[in-house]
């Protein structure tokens, strides 16, 4: 297999305040507009040579302005869409959507439902139930107490792959391993979830976060999931809120250093072209 170096999680978009209602007044840095050309300087100067845009609008609108980039720029490999896996129509947007290559998989922001117990609910789960048909990967978006649950849930699909984005958000800024190591080491134990080293430095403060903060944390997963099942990520532009690409690429290089030359191979780059079916790499 010919190294490919990707960033497996990074977002676009052309900033409007109704439709990125997210993005709150701490994220003035993230207030803008970001598309392929800034994006192309920032793997440039990281030696980073593609990604996968990930969704950051529940909308479908954005799914497919998402396929339309990665058919107008070489760099973007694959896209992690939103479709309505809860509605009747799910079926209908993933016949259309599976028919362009550079749909990989889907997300939807559990993180944000009220309900804990959604990542649970049987109209999603039978959304979901959809996508292996397709060979779609599934991306986990929840916050750390949702784990016990997210546990329950890919086990009720040991047939599809699944990736949990920004490990798990663990309480970094409050220097917390415990709960969260156990439930990382459970959801480990799955062979068909891998992980993404992504959304760390945001976890862990804007300001003041350190890369020593952050070891441990990495350390954890690394026993976890090994470096087989593990994909190094941008989370930009978000992660501008804490640390510049180079930076955080950086901080990944240096950990990776340490490890064989295939298990730093399998990080920044291998595991994301096997998962997302990476053609030529």
């Amino acid at each position: 297999m010919t190294e490919m170096r990707l960033d497996a999680h990074q977002h676009f978009w052309r900033y409007d305040p109704d439709e990125y209602a997210w993005i709150d007044d701490t994220m003035e840095a993230i207030k803008s507009d970001f598309l392929p050309e800034h994006l192309a300087q920032e793997i440039k100067g990281a030696e980073i040579d593609g990604s996968i845009a990930v969704q950051a609008r529940q909308t479908v609108e954005e799914t497919a302005w998402l396929l339309e980039l990665a058919q107008e720029n070489d760099f973007i490999h694959g896209v992690v869409g939103w479709i309505p896996l809860t509605s009747l129509k799910c079926g209908k947007y993933l016949e259309l959507y599976s028919l362009n290559p550079f749909f990989k998989g889907v997300r939807h922001v559990i993180q944000d439902e009220p309900d804990d117990e959604f990542i649970l609910r049987e109209d999603f789960n039978q959304g979901i139930s959809q996508l292996k048909e397709y060979e779609l990967v599934y991306e986990i978006l929840v916050y750390e107490h949702q784990l016990p649950q997210t546990i329950r849930f890919v086990d009720r699909h040991p047939h599809q792959i699944f990736v949990l984005d920004h490990i798990g958000k663990p309480r970094i800024q409050e220097g917390l391993h415990p709960p969260w190591r156990k439930h990382i080491q459970l959801l480990a134990e799955r062979d068909h979830v891998f992980c993404k080293l992504s959304g760390m430095v945001t976890e862990a403060g804007y300001d003041d976060w350190t890369a020593e903060q952050l070891t441990p944390y990495y350390e954890i997963v690394v026993e976890a999931f090994w470096p087989e099942r593990i994909m190094f990520g941008s989370d930009w532009p978000v992660c501008l809120l804490a640390a510049e690409y180079q930076t955080w690429a950086g901080v990944v290089e240096t950990w990776s250093a340490a490890l064989s030359e295939h298990e730093r191979q399998r990080i920044l780059g291998e595991t994301a072209s096997e998962v997302y079916k990476i053609a030529g790499s």
